[in-house]
């Protein structure tokens, strides 16, 4: 080993360079003033597609990011090559803050919620009225989560040509739900005005041509399409991942989300879906705390004994309620 002296000149002493990212780490992350504002159309394994003002780019997330997740719908800040030419890939810097989050739980006992679509602020229930049969307890289960994200509801009717739709569309009545129903033949114009203006995520069970029908919505981004399996009755997932498409002439947006089996709610506050029945949510004054407002004690059976809201209604409710207690198929 090499020994200085009291003579030795600094020169002769070697200084190593520092370590590479020895730099002293700051708190302190660029604001991106200039990034441009995207809108999330598809996530698929970590490859964002964003529509920046007229055209698409590939984008992916910031290490700055961290875990935040970027899903279909989101605003986000977009830096780095935005000219979406090919094998071109920007970052996203900032999540912007989402006006409407629509969630679910793969089932009612799994505390990790995961986030369908962001920004929403319509939800289109699409069922058919035959092949395969309705899920009523599943459209519930939609309408309890879009009354907990502040989506309207749009109860979708396919298939009206195998089956009539008039019993089940006077089970919904009570609850205000608008509702449209469409057969195979029939061009969409009537749901298509319902659309008009407004961002729609489209969520159902498999089968019940939900694909098809934002295929005939949207007909220059076909999606494939499947059929119904004639012994289990169930269909097969077309969709595996949530897409977000422009109707006609930018007049709204349509969400095709994929196919489900089932839709948990254990991120769900009973408390909040109250706050859709705006004529019986002024009678929760008088219940005691913490009601589930299907309780003896519950004040909402003098509510409506008085006349200020329709016992459907009340029904309605309480039907709505008990659907974090049951299963779809039960």
């Amino acid at each position: 080993m090499r020994r200085y002296g009291k003579h030795t000149d600094e020169d002769d002493i070697r200084v190593r360079p520092g370590r590479r990212g020895s730099r002293p780490r700051t708190h302190i992350r660029p604001k991106h003033e200039d990034a441009a504002e995207g809108f999330v159309l598809t996530v698929d394994r970590g490859r964002i597609t964003c529509l920046v003002e007229d055209r698409t780019i590939t984008a992916m997330k910031a290490r700055e990011l961290g875990r935040k997740g970027v899903v279909v719908g989101d605003r986000v800040a977009v830096v780095g090559d935005l000219s979406g030419e090919k094998d071109t890939l920007a970052r996203i810097v900032r999540v912007e803050k989402r006006v409407s989050v629509l969630r679910r739980t793969a089932d009612d006992d799994d505390p990790f919620e995961r986030v369908v679509v962001a920004n929403a602020d319509q939800l289109a229930i699409v069922t058919a009225l035959a092949d395969p049969e309705p899920r009523p307890r599943l459209i519930d289960r939609c309408l309890v989560a879009a009354y907990d994200a502040g989506l309207e509801p749009l109860l979708v009717l396919t298939k009206s040509d195998l089956a009539p739709a008039e019993s089940l569309l006077a089970s919904y009545e009570p609850l205000g739900v608008r509702a449209v129903a469409v057969n195979r033949e029939e061009p969409t114009d009537e749901v298509r005005a319902l659309l008009t203006g407004r961002i729609t995520a489209f969520i159902g069970h498999s089968g019940v041509g939900k694909t098809t029908l934002v295929n005939n919505l949207v007909p220059e981004r076909q999606r494939a399409t499947g059929e119904v399996n004639v012994i289990t009755g169930r269909g097969r997932h077309t969709t595996t991942s949530a897409l977000a498409l422009p109707l006609p002439d930018m007049e709204g947006w349509v969400i095709d989300t994929p196919g489900l089996r089932s839709f948990g709610l254990n991120h769900v506050d009973p408390s909040r879906v109250i706050q859709a029945f705006p004529d019986l949510e002024p009678g929760t004054e008088g219940c005691p705390r913490a009601c589930s407002h299907d309780e003896p004690d519950c004040a909402l059976d003098a509510w409506v004994a008085e006349g200020h809201a329709d016992p459907a209604r009340l029904y309605s409710l309480r039907r709505l309620l008990s659907t974090r207690e049951r299963r779809e198929g039960d």
